[in-house]
């Protein structure tokens, strides 16, 4: 086994993942998950899958392409590309990746704008007379 690859969408963001043997290191852009990700509630958004399954860390390296939207999105979609690597892995972590819907892709989107509108749904107030 060279690597693993697969993709996670969420939003704007589209995230590369590679799996690869190596000492449990992930580099998401070239730089550490700490780095990248500074807030830990986003940062586990990240590795729940790693821990929903039970791997342990220290076998292999994750390293992450991510481009696109915010930080929030990015991280989703990161999460959905390293659940879907894990089940190429090993397709017995499946039910429990699917149980927690980890292997959804999030198809929510934002609603484009409409003309004569302020926004995409809300109107300006309205004045019978």
């Amino acid at each position: 086994m060279d690597f693993i690859n697969a993709v996670g969408r969420r939003k704007a963001s589209v995230a590369r993942v590679y799996l690869r043997k190596g000492n449990g290191k992930i580099e998401i852009n070239g730089r550490p998950l700490a780095e990248y990700f500074p807030m830990p509630h986003i940062q586990s958004r990240v590795t729940d899958p790693l821990q929903t399954v039970g791997l342990q860390a220290a076998e292999y390296d994750l390293v992450v392409n991510v481009l696109g939207g915010g930080f929030k999105g990015q991280a989703e979609a990161v999460r959905l590309g390293v659940s879907r690597v894990l089940v190429k892995l090993n397709e017995e972590f499946k039910p429990s990746l699917k149980e927690k819907k980890y292997l959804t892709r999030d198809s929510r989107e934002v609603e484009r704008k409409k003309f004569g509108k302020p926004k995409a749904r809300k109107s300006f107030q309205f004045s019978k007379r």
